[in-house]
């Protein structure tokens, strides 16, 4: 049934990422009361679903427009594109700050500094929002890999996160957006819809594994949050190499100070800091608190399974 597939599908996830669920950290976001409220679940995602439109295979909500869309996905990329790809509410805004950080040695791009000046989101403004951009050109996208146009020229990185750790981002993320009509919406409602691809961008799953299956490709990166904000510092080096030995990686390898000006960069404190991008980062460190986490294990076993008990064994 349903419950098993989805048990499977989250095994074989949790195996090729390597990040034990259990081990959350324990913010204090979300109550207990948010958690298990359940009356009315099935009633509450019908209501919520009219927010939402297919566009060529995707489950998108309404605000984003098919013209721009399909744009996204009929876009060329050029040699000098970096592409952050995620899933929603994986690190995307983090890792697009560190990308930026590094093509401009260091400095942060944009007078104000925030990341919508970083980067443009071409699922959002398509090709007439990427050509003013400037080169090498940061793109953002929550693509699929069969959706997103492929060059073996232009450069791809990809970042996830733990799917429930991400579920509860994205819950908080829909119910803080007018436009999703989510704010007196439940986690059980939202959990519901998670698990059965019924959120902006479809299966998180399905987004996953398009990307992972292509990880030996020279021109992709592939990465984990957790991995990322474990090791920063080795990771912006990794990245630095990743997008041009050379022009960025001896840079950083050989002038620790500009190591460290990119960490002051890319912490969370700067990043909070940041009034335009507050929003975006409200939610990019959310997690399950233990309380909350204790309440729901036994009923999360059900739906998962075993990927609990997946150890660590490598990562990437």
């Amino acid at each position: 049934g349903t419950r098993s597939c989805l048990s499977a599908r989250c095994r074989v996830s949790c195996r090729l990422l390597a990040t034990p669920i259990g081990s959350m950290e324990t913010p204090n976001q979300v109550t207990p009361k948010e958690a298990r409220a359940s009356s009315g679940v099935a009633d509450g995602i019908n209501q919520r679903l009219s927010v939402y439109h297919v566009i060529e295979g995707l489950h998108l909500s309404r605000m984003f427009m098919e013209r721009s869309i399909k744009s996204a996905m009929s876009y060329r990329p050029r040699d000098d594109d970096v592409f952050v790809v995620s899933y929603p509410k994986c690190g995307n805004t983090w890792l697009r700050k560190i990308v930026s950080v590094v093509l401009n040695c260091g400095e942060s791009p944009g007078k104000s500094g925030s990341t919508e000046q970083l980067s443009t989101y071409l699922d959002f403004v398509g090709e007439d929002g990427v050509r003013s951009t400037p080169r090498p050109a940061c793109l953002k996208t929550h693509l699929p890999f069969d959706k997103l146009p492929y060059s073996p020229e232009a450069k791809y990185i990809y970042i996830t996160r733990n799917p429930y750790d991400c579920c509860v981002s994205f819950y908080y993320h829909t119910r803080r957006l007018p436009t999703y009509r989510f704010q007196d919406g439940t986690f059980d409602q939202f959990f519901n819809m998670f698990v059965e691809g019924k959120v902006d961008y479809g299966d998180y799953f399905d987004n996953l594994l398009s990307w992972y299956t292509h990880r030996d490709y020279p021109n992709l990166l592939f990465i984990t949050y957790e991995q990322l904000k474990k090791d920063t510092a080795g990771w912006v080096q990794k990245i630095a190499n990743f997008l041009g030995e050379e022009q960025y990686g001896e840079r950083i390898q050989k002038q620790p100070e500009l190591l460290e000006r990119v960490l002051a960069s890319v912490s969370v404190e700067n990043m909070k800091s940041l009034n335009s991008a507050q929003r975006c980062w409200t939610g990019l460190f959310e997690s399950v608190p233990a309380q909350v986490r204790e309440e729901l294990t036994n009923e999360l076993k059900v739906t998962f399974g075993d990927i609990w008990d997946v150890p660590d064994n490598g990562g990437f």
